[in-house]
């Protein structure tokens, strides 16, 4: 998830240095929106892996 969200940051980057506006937004957009998915996934797992075993 996060190496999706890296993706769509180069991705972002490389079109906004060569002027396409509109995808480098929507690539950001992306970016942030898996971004903050990987964070709540890793979150959830961290506190799922603390309780101790049934």
């Amino acid at each position: 998830m996060l190496s999706y969200a890296i993706t769509f940051l180069v991705i972002a980057i490389i079109a906004g240095v060569l002027g396409f506006v509109g995808i480098a937004g929507l690539a950001a957009e992306i970016a942030r929106v898996l971004f903050f998915v990987f964070l709540v996934l890793f979150v959830i797992s961290l506190i799922a892996g603390r309780r101790p075993p049934v």
